[in-house]
């Protein structure tokens, strides 16, 4: 099954307008500290809040986040096998 990075950059250019949340539970949340959307933990890459490798499956949930996102911050692109 394919995988797909998910990457949050520039992350503070978030203005934490929740849409991400809104459209992707499954992999967006919001930090408490700074109120800026950052990877689910079950999804970062060694930790880092602002990357993730998500299933196929979740595919179109993070393509749609990225769609949606009022400063095009969110980036997702296959990674290789």
């Amino acid at each position: 099954m394919a995988k797909y990075k998910v990457t949050i950059d520039p992350r503070d250019n978030c203005i934490s307008d929740m849409v991400c949340v809104s459209i992707c539970p499954d992999v967006f949340e919001m930090n408490p500290e700074d109120n800026k959307s950052q990877i689910v933990e079950k999804w970062r890459v060694e930790g880092n809040i602002a990357v993730g490798i998500v299933p196929e499956d979740l595919k179109s949930c993070v393509e749609d986040a990225s769609n949606a996102c009022p400063v095009q911050i969110i980036h997702v692109e296959p990674v290789a096998e």
